[in-house]
C-alpha cells in the first residue's frame, strides 16, 4: 500500500485549471521528485497533500486514511507526521536559529528545555551547521538559511518530508550541498521524501522516481534513467536534447 494515494485530484483558480484529475502514489522510503513546467501545479499538489490547499475534487489518502475534507484539528494531527521545507525557507526573522528550529517542537511536544537544546544541537549537526543556535536569520547566507529551514523541518523527526524547490536561488556549490544533505537525511532518518523542483540535474541526482506533471495530470513516472531513454514526446520535449546530453554525461 502506498503511503500517499492521490486519486482524481482537481484544482482550479477561476478559469485556470491547474490540476485536472491527477493520480499519484508515494511509497514509504523513496525519494520522488515532481517535475514539470512553471505553473504546472507542482507546488499546489504538495500543498494539497499538506492540507494547505483544498482540492475541488478527488481524494488523498495518507497511510490508508482519507485526509481530504479533514477539519483543521485533524490536519494538525496529520501534519505532525510531516516535515515541510518551504521554497523561501520561511524562517522567523524575529527568532534566533535555536527558536526557529525548535518552534514545532514547542508546539507539538512537551520536551524540557534540556531536551530541546539537545535535539536542536543534534539536528543542526545533521545539516552541517553545528553551534549556530544564537545566530539571527539575517546573519545567515542563503544556503545557511535553507539548511536551517531544513533543520526545522526534520527536528520533529517526521515520517515524510516535502521539499518545495529546495535549491531555489542557491549557487551550484550550495545546490550540491543541499542535495547531499537531502540524501543523507533520507538514510539517517529513514524518511520518505517528496521533492518539487525545476532543477533537472538535481532531480536526476537525488530521485528514486520522477513524476512529470503535464496538462494537470501525471503524464509519466519512473526511474530517472527511464526518462532519459523515453520515446514519449511529452517527456522528450520537457527534458530537451541539450539537457539529455548533460544528464547522460553525469
Amino acid at each position: 500500500m502506498a503511503l500517499f494515494e492521490v486519486r482524481g485530484l482537481k484544482k482550479a483558480f477561476g478559469r485556470n485549471v491547474v490540476l485536472d484529475g491527477l493520480d499519484l502514489d508515494i511509497y514509504a522510503g523513496e525519494v520522488v521528485t515532481i517535475i514539470g513546467e512553471s505553473g504546472s501545479g507542482k507546488s499546489i499538489l504538495l500543498k494539497a497533500m499538506m492540507g494547505l490547499v483544498e482540492p475541488d475534487a478527488g481524494t488523498i489518502r495518507f497511510d490508508g486514511a482519507e485526509v481530504t475534507g479533514q477539519t483543521e484539528q485533524q490536519w494538525f494531527e496529520t501534519r505532525q507526521r510531516i516535515g515541510m521545507l518551504f521554497q523561501e525557507s520561511a524562517l522567523f526573522d524575529s527568532l534566533d536559529v535555536f527558536e526557529n528550529v525548535c518552534y514545532a517542537l514547542r508546539e507539538r511536544t512537551s520536551m524540557t528545555e534540556e531536551e530541546l537544546a539537545k535535539r536542536v544541537a543534534e539536528t543542526l549537526s545533521l545539516v552541517a551547521l553545528p553551534g549556530i543556535e544564537q545566530m539571527a536569520p539575517s546573519d545567515l547566507s542563503g544556503g545557511m538559511r535553507k539548511r536551517v529551514a531544513l533543520a526545522r523541518a526534520v527536528a520533529v523527526r517526521p515520517e515524510i518530508i516535502f521539499y518545495d524547490e529546495p535549491a531555489e536561488g542557491l549557487d551550484p556549490i550550495n545546490v550540491t550541498r543541499v542535495n547531499r544533505l537531502l540524501l543523507g537525511l533520507q538514510q539517517t532518518l529513514n524518511v520518505t521524501s517528496v521533492v518539487v523542483t525545476h532543477n533537472l540535474k538535481a532531480a536526476f541526482a537525488i530521485s528514486d522516481r520522477l513524476a512529470l506533471i503535464h496538462d494537470g495530470r501525471i503524464s509519466a513516472t519512473g526511474a530517472p534513467e527511464t526518462f532519459l531513454e523515453s520515446d514519449d514526446p511529452i517527456v522528450r520535449e520537457f527534458i530537451g536534447d541539450r539537457m539529455r546530453k548533460v544528464l547522460r554525461a553525469g
